[in-house]
């Protein structure tokens, strides 16, 4: 299936982004786990139906999600997780309706750049190919999560605490959101790489 094309119009800010974390907690402070679990499900269930950007597709029903608990204040009359799996199903239909022309460009596309079918097996080719197609994964996202990523990573691993507690400040997140917008974006770039890697 071809990448939905997903529109971003709405997304949580940080106020919004707290309250879908209670509220799929049910009262009990996971600490970003209960969040992780859901999302990590939504990946997999739009990628056993093939679809091509699953975890953007799973970060799209949360978004929508938030939205909706930002509009009504709460959800109480169905399970978090199955709420979810709810607005996931209208996230695919749209996917599906938006595939046949996504498939049609992404053709096009494939057809002006050369695929490399031969493996290689010089470990510094194959260590060069990982990092241009690290390159073009994250040329292709946003320059706020480009910014993001990088500067989560950047820091030593002995100052890394301070460094990302530093990164928090300044973007006005706690250290639990900031590790999970870092997650969101990394399994984004590692299944990205991974079919670069595959072409």
């Amino acid at each position: 299936m071809a990448k939905f094309d997903v529109k971003r119009h709405w997304q949580p800010n940080e106020a919004a982004f707290q309250r879908l974390l209670a509220w799929l907690d049910e009262g009990t402070d996971s600490e970003g786990a209960r969040y992780l679990d859901i999302h990590d499900r939504l990946a997999h269930y739009f990628a056993r139906r093939n679809c091509f950007a699953p975890h953007d597709l799973a970060d799209e029903t949360l978004n929508r999600v938030a939205r909706r608990l930002e509009e009504r204040g709460s959800i109480d009359d169905v399970e978090p997780a199955h709420y979810c799996y709810i607005m996931a199903k209208f996230v695919l239909l749209e996917a599906l309706r938006h595939s046949e022309r996504q498939r049609s460009v992404a053709d096009e596309l494939r057809g002006t750049e050369p695929l490399e079918t031969a493996r290689e097996d010089d470990s510094s080719e194959e260590r060069e190919r990982t990092m241009a197609c690290l390159e073009r994964c994250l040329s292709a996202r946003s320059p706020a999560e480009r910014a993001l990523i990088l500067d989560y990573y950047r820091s030593e691993s002995g100052t890394a605490s301070a460094g990302r507690k530093r990164l928090a400040d300044r973007l006005g997140l706690t250290a639990n959101s900031l590790a999970i917008r870092a997650w969101r974006i990394r399994s984004r770039l590692e299944a990205c790489v991974r079919q670069c890697l595959e072409q």
